[in-house]
């Protein structure tokens, strides 16, 4: 069901996302200065292109840096990438097969408003790990 709905996602919402992620890590790359933040994107770029079976959580480790860096992503990127996740889901809950893209977009508004100390993992359960 996951592959299903990953390829779902990716033709109707994941491609025009990852590209967001991606343009905004490459223009984060510019000033030498904004790379980790460069960095941060590219890896919301792959969990935006394919989001179903893995999740994000916090680092138990992030601390004041991190906030630090993400008062600075939401005036440099976060709040571009966060206004095309609103976009993409309620564009996506219009049909009763989008609703859990839509769900799935929307959940994705709070990493993209603060990607730093977050990491993500893949929600696999005890079947998958026996496979």
């Amino acid at each position: 069901m996951r592959t299903i709905l990953n390829i779902i996602w990716l033709i109707f919402a994941g491609l025009g996302l990852f590209l967001g992620y991606v343009l905004a890590g490459i223009l984060l790359c510019i000033p030498i200065v904004t790379i980790p933040w460069a960095i941060a994107s590219f890896r919301i770029a792959r969990y935006a292109i394919w989001p179903f079976g893995r999740e994000i959580v916090s680092k138990p480790t992030a601390g004041v840096g991190s906030f630090l860096g993400n008062v600075l992503w939401v005036i440099l990127a976060g709040w571009w990438l966060a206004i095309g996740h609103i976009v993409s889901g309620l564009a996506l809950c219009i049909t009763i097969i989008g609703i859990p893209m839509g769900i799935a977009d929307f959940k994705m508004v709070p990493v993209s408003l603060m990607p730093l100390g977050k990491e993500i993992v893949s929600r696999r359960g005890a079947f998958d790990r026996t496979l």
